[in-house]
């Protein structure tokens, strides 16, 4: 018992080191090039910008298909280049918010995952066997975010706003357990670490994004 959960601390405390740098990163990022009129305007008003969008869903798949298989230098390079790449989309949110939201966002999604985190990692429920229904709803949020780029209805844009906040908070504690659930049938913990902290890196970012769209204020 005590080998167990001192393997389990061991695991989390890096998967939640991961999370933070992949985080700060992007953030670092995303501030960076918000300050630099040149960088704005070269990526968001060329066609620079769907190839970063490609380029973050490219790496996403890739880390999430290929992780288990790579070296634990491959993954760690593969988790901070797309954590790069994500920063450079998150920018556009740096120059559209006044820098007082994107604190206190910041702060609130941070808190939230905190709170979820803790509830998966001690709920006595299996959270694992909704897996495919959150993915069914994840896909049906894509799917109605798809279509509304054609209807463009705002109060139908802010129901799948919502929904997805509320969907993405939920999958923190799924995360949680199932990386809890994952520590004895993998053989590579630092992999595991990578493939748990960007798990959770999509979930923090997705919260944040749709609580700043939600309450944050916008520059003038």
């Amino acid at each position: 018992m005590e080998n167990n959960l001192m393997e389990n601390n061991r695991v989390f405390s890096k998967v939640f080191m991961w999370l933070f740098v992949g985080i700060f990163l992007s953030f670092g990022v995303a501030y960076y090039v918000s300050t630099n009129e040149n960088m704005v305007y070269n990526i968001f008003s060329t066609s620079k910008y769907y190839f970063i969008i490609l380029a973050e869903f490219g790496l996403v798949v890739f880390l999430s298909a290929r992780t288990k298989k790579m070296s634990y230098l491959s993954a760690i390079i593969s988790y901070l280049l797309y954590s790069f790449v994500s920063g450079l989309t998150l920018s556009i949110f740096f120059v559209a918010f006044q820098m007082t939201s994107i604190l206190s966002i910041f702060a609130v999604t941070s808190i939230i995952l905190l709170i979820f985190g803790l509830i998966g990692m001690f709920t006595k429920m299996d959270l694992t066997k909704f897996g495919t229904y959150l993915l069914m709803a994840l896909l049906g949020i894509v799917v109605a975010t798809i279509l509304n780029m054609f209807f463009q209805s705002e109060s139908f844009d802010l129901a799948i706003t919502i929904v997805g906040l509320i969907l993405f908070i939920i999958y923190i504690a799924y995360d949680v357990q199932k990386i809890k659930k994952n520590l004895y049938m993998v053989e590579n913990e630092n992999c595991l670490a990578i493939i748990g902290a960007l798990d959770l890196y999509l979930d923090f970012i997705n919260i944040f994004i749709k609580l700043l769209t939600l309450f944050g204020k916008r520059n003038d």
